[in-house]
């Protein structure tokens, strides 16, 4: 079996289920793998490594007011591990640990049906022929044509990345505003959350309803004038807060897309896709959780028998389409009240999902 794409998700869980004869290609965005999930560490029989490195004191979330007032303050208890953190650098290496895995050899296109299997051409001219192809390859999959037309459509949110290195040490105020795990001020179609991760590391994502070409004329390079750029869409803001954008380093430009939220598509021999690949949603904690899970599925499902490997994948895409569609559809209407014209909705919707 060959997994395609940059989430090491089914390798991750094959370590315990099918051996060292899965291999991954990892063509881009290497550091771009999930996020935290007890689920895949269990599965793969790593909970303790995984527990060694997630920070359980990183689901604190704190909630503020444009203008700079506390509005919520959860703090997880002492003994809380349901929703632990971890670095997705972290979270890589601890999945894959010796698993055979090729960066960089580019996929340009997947062919089933061939005869022989399922034919994958890569960039550097390689062809190679493959039982199973798993594309869990993300947004822009170069897996999905071969079982789906689908294309991914913006959402009209747009999200603006940066991050702060060493906060602890060199913006004392910044790390006591963001605490142990996140803090979020949501305004009117204006979002701004900051995540702790570990080693003083912060992550800053500036959110907002604005066109796909909003950005036309500012140079992505230039730090100054994004900066700008974003200080004037946040103009009014507490100063505290604002901070979090005058002190990053580089900005990342990206706007959000999604899959329509029932993406399914005809079963196709010897292909399939997981994660955002298979049902790309907005970035509200699930998606990564779910490519994780499905990992875990997938590969238990292969390894046990007796089974058809084509029956196996197609009962897969059943239970996983299912699941999705769910998922989908909540992190649709979480996106509308988060970033929306009205910031009691998104106060309300964490009332909704947050402990009392």
């Amino acid at each position: 079996m060959r997994a395609v794409g940059a989430l090491p998700v089914v390798l991750g869980q094959a370590r315990g289920a099918l051996g060292p004869q899965v291999r991954d290609l990892a063509p881009d965005r290497a550091n771009e793998v999930g996020a935290d999930s007890l689920h895949g560490a269990h599965k793969a029989g790593l909970l303790t490594e995984f527990q060694a490195l997630s920070r359980p004191e990183g689901q604190a979330m704190r909630i503020l007011d444009t203008d700079g007032t506390v509005l919520r303050d959860w703090q997880p208890s002492p003994d809380d591990r349901a929703n632990p953190e971890i670095d997705r650098g972290q979270l890589r290496d601890l999945l894959l640990g010796p698993l055979d895995v090729q960066w960089g050899r580019n996929v340009t296109q997947v062919v089933p049906g061939t005869g022989d299997g399922v034919l994958v051409h890569f960039a550097d001219g390689r062809q190679e022929t493959f039982d199973l192809v798993v594309g869990a390859d993300g947004a822009w999959s170069r897996v999905r044509p071969a079982v789906s037309s689908v294309t991914p459509h913006y959402t009209g949110v747009t999200s603006v990345e940066t991050s702060l290195d060493d906060v602890d040490t060199r913006h004392p105020d910044l790390a006591r505003l963001i605490g142990d795990g996140s803090v979020a001020v949501y305004g009117v179609n204006r979002a701004l959350v900051a995540q702790r991760n570990s080693g003083g590391h912060i992550k800053v994502y500036a959110q907002f309803r604005a066109p796909l070409d909003w950005h036309t004329n500012l140079d992505p390079a230039d730090v100054e004038a994004v900066r700008s750029s974003l200080l004037a869409l946040f103009d009014g803001w507490a100063a505290p807060v604002l901070e979090l954008l005058r002190h990053g380093t580089a900005f990342v430009h990206r706007p959000l897309y999604v899959l329509p939220v029932s993406h399914t598509w005809p079963h196709v021999p010897g292909v399939t896709l997981l994660g955002d690949a298979a049902h790309l949603m907005p970035p509200l904690g699930a998606g990564a959780n779910l490519a994780m899970l499905e990992g875990a599925e997938l590969a238990e499902s292969i390894a046990t028998p007796p089974g058809d490997l084509d029956e196996v994948v197609r009962a897969f895409e059943e239970q996983m389409w299912a699941r999705a569609g769910r998922w989908a559809k909540i992190t649709t209407a979480g996106l509308e009240r988060l970033v929306s014209p009205d910031p009691a909705e998104a106060l309300a919707l964490f009332d909704q999902v947050q402990p009392s």
